[in-house]
């Protein structure tokens, strides 16, 4: 007899676990709080619709952050 295991859950998780304070998005996985709390009451679905729309939030978010002089954290050279 072989043990059951639980149904495994997709997941964007790249265990880089820091929210971006400017964009409130993971930048790991570009989820938000929010999103990451609920992700075990999901339906397969719904992980899968948010998962879809991560790399382009993950891009904006970045483009942002050039934008406002964040890239690389270093300010200008003396």
């Amino acid at each position: 007899m072989t043990p059951m295991s639980a149904p495994s859950i997709s997941t964007p998780c790249i265990k880089v676990c820091v929210v971006d304070p400017l964009s409130a998005l993971c930048i790991g996985c570009g989820r938000t709080v929010e999103e990451i709390a609920r992700w075990g009451a999901m339906s397969e679905a719904e992980r899968l619709a948010v998962m879809a729309g991560l790399e382009a939030r993950l891009v904006q978010a970045r483009s942002r952050g050039r934008r406002s002089g964040r890239a690389g954290g270093r300010g200008p050279k003396a």
